[in-house]
């Protein structure tokens, strides 16, 4: 069942709660993966009702982003989310979601804005107000759907880590649960952003597992002087990388690490072209 508006969604989730179900969520943007549909059947299985929202959400793209011709596919979604057993998909209009004329500016618009601690670093830092974006649209949707649980992927590692603290720090009675990065049989990351790739590139950005996995092969052997990690990612790239970061950080806290352990989480994101991958690994 597809619901568009705030007001449809509040009715029904009203009636779940008074029958005492208990009601995950997943937000998503749409254009539905494998990925998505894990963090689905993890909803179905561990919630008596689960809760897809499926919004491009504006406020989350900075300047030259791809929000015009980010993929929208809701009839597909919905075809998936039927087959994995969600209950209601909720796809509001950013009219619905911000209001009459949504000026989407925090001059205008209440923004949930994150410690700058944990956003200045990673993809924060290349995308200025990121977060502050997701954070809202997320805050948002607690507070719409008001779930018991909400299913997040550890491929938006840094994202995860920022929910959480929202959700302490703001006392969010929503427990968040974090479920397993999903590949495709060739080891790269499922992204909705994976379809901009051609064949070509799918096989250049194969080297962000490659320096991961190898990475963490390495720390297994004994290595953990980070220097001597980060060395052995760049054979692994050419002129068709554009290396953004590769960094070492602690997995629940992001504070950077002097040398690895095994609360390290290697963050790595590189531009292929115009498309822009990210991923991660725990050592």
């Amino acid at each position: 069942m597809i619901l568009h508006t705030i007001a449809e969604v509040r009715e029904q989730v009203k009636k779940w709660k008074k029958e005492g179900l208990t009601v995950g969520l997943v937000p998503t943007m749409g254009a539905l993966h494998a990925g998505h549909r894990s963090l689905i059947e993890k909803s179905v299985e561990k919630c008596d009702k689960t809760v897809v929202s499926v919004f491009v959400n504006p406020i989350q793209f900075c300047p030259g982003e791809d929000l015009d011709k980010y993929p929208r596919t809701l009839n597909e979604d919905n075809e998936l989310c039927e087959k994995v057993g969600a209950d209601i998909i909720f796809a509001p209009s950013p009219k619905e979601m911000y209001g009459e004329g949504h000026i989407l500016s925090n001059d205008f618009l209440t923004y949930v804005i994150p410690p700058y601690f944990y956003v200045n670093k990673l993809c924060g830092k290349s995308r200025v107000g990121h977060f502050d974006g997701v954070c809202t649209v997320v805050n948002k949707l607690f507070n719409i759907v008001q779930p018991d649980f909400a299913f997040f992927g550890q491929k938006d590692a840094q994202q995860l880590i920022i929910i959480r603290k929202m959700v302490k720090d703001l006392n969010i009675p929503v427990e968040i649960i974090p479920c397993p990065i999903v590949r495709e049989e060739s080891g790269l990351a499922l992204s909705s952003r994976n379809k901009y790739l051609n064949n070509e590139q799918k096989g250049y950005a194969l080297a962000l597992r490659k320096i991961l996995f190898n990475i963490k092969a390495c720390y297994d052997k004994g290595i953990k002087d980070i220097e001597a990690l980060k060395e052995t990612a760049y054979p692994y790239l050419n002129e068709h990388h554009n290396l953004e970061y590769l960094e070492f950080l602690d997995a629940d806290t992001l504070d950077e690490k002097k040398s690895a352990d095994d609360n390290t989480r290697v963050f790595i994101a590189v531009k292929i072209g115009d498309v822009r991958l990210i991923d991660n690994i725990m050592l």
